[in-house]
C-alpha cells in the first residue's frame, strides 16, 4: 500500500448544481468543502460549453471557499492568468492545450493562484514530470474531459502512483489532484494511489445533504 499522503481534501464540483443557483450550491457545502470546483468548457478544446471568467467573477464575490478553476480551453496561455488575477485560489490548464506550460505557471502564480496542470486520462505522465516541477497542482483525469456523469477510470491510477512517489521522494512537491467518477465507491482506490484532492460532482450535489456527502467521501479517502 502506498504511504499516507496528506489530509484528504474534497471539491465539490458545480458542474454538477444548478447553474442559476451557484451561490446557494456554495452556501450548501461552505462549512465542510475545502475546495470549490469550478469547471470552465469552451466547446472548442472539449465538445462542452460551461462558464467563464464573469462568472468565476461573481462566485469569488458569493462565496469564502477557495475557487479550484479547471480550464477546458483552447489558448491557456492567454486566457488562464487572468482567473488567478480575478481571485481563484487553484487555476489549472491542459498541457494538451498549452504552448508554453511553464510560462503560464509562472504567470498564474505571479498573480497570486497555485498552478495546476491537467492531463486526460490518454496523456502519458513521464513526459512532464520535470516541467511539474514549476506547479503546485497536478490534476490527473479520471473521466475523459468535457460531461460530468461518466465512469471512474482506474486505468489512470499508475499516473497517480507515479506522481505520489515523486512526491514522496522529494523530487516534486504538489497536490494530486484527480476528478470524475469520484464517489463513494472509487474514492478510496484514487486515495490508496495517492491522490490528496477530490473534486466530485453528481456524489455531493445528488445527494440529499451535499455537507453530509462530503463528510461520508473524506472519511472513505482517509481509509484509501
Amino acid at each position: 500500500m502506498t504511504p499516507p499522503g496528506p489530509t484528504p481534501l474534497i471539491a465539490p464540483s458545480i458542474l454538477a448544481a444548478d447553474f442559476a443557483r451557484l451561490a446557494d450550491a456554495a452556501a450548501a457545502v461552505d462549512d465542510k468543502a475545502d475546495w470549490l470546483h469550478v469547471d470552465v468548457m469552451d466547446n472548442h478544446f472539449v465538445p462542452n460549453l460551461t462558464i467563464g471568467l464573469p462568472v468565476v467573477t461573481s462566485l469569488r464575490k458569493a462565496t469564502g471557499l477557495p475557487l479550484d478553476c479547471h480550464l477546458m480551453i483552447d489558448d491557456p496561455d492567454r486566457w488562464a492568468p487572468p482567473y488567478a488575477e480575478q481571485g481563484a485560489h487553484n487555476v489549472t490548464f491542459h498541457v494538451e492545450a498549452a504552448a508554453d506550460p511553464a510560462g503560464t505557471a509562472r504567470a498564474i502564480r505571479s498573480a497570486g493562484a497555485l498552478a495546476g496542470l491537467a492531463i486526460k486520462p490518454g496523456t502519458p505522465l513521464e513526459p512532464y514530470l520535470d516541467l511539474l516541477r514549476g506547479f503546485d497542482t497536478l490534476l490527473v483525469m479520471t473521466v475523459e474531459p468535457g460531461f460530468g456523469g461518466q465512469a471512474f477510470r482506474t486505468d489512470v491510477l499508475p499516473k497517480v502512483r507515479e506522481a505520489r512517489r515523486r512526491v514522496q521522494s522529494g523530487h516534486l512537491r504538489l497536490h494530486i489532484e484527480v476528478d470524475g467518477g469520484i464517489d463513494a465507491d472509487t474514492i478510496e482506490a484514487a486515495a490508496e494511489a495517492g491522490a490528496d484532492v477530490f473534486v466530485a460532482g453528481s456524489a455531493v450535489y445528488g445527494a440529499d445533504d451535499p455537507a453530509t456527502a462530503i463528510d461520508a467521501l473524506r472519511a472513505r479517502a482517509a481509509v484509501g
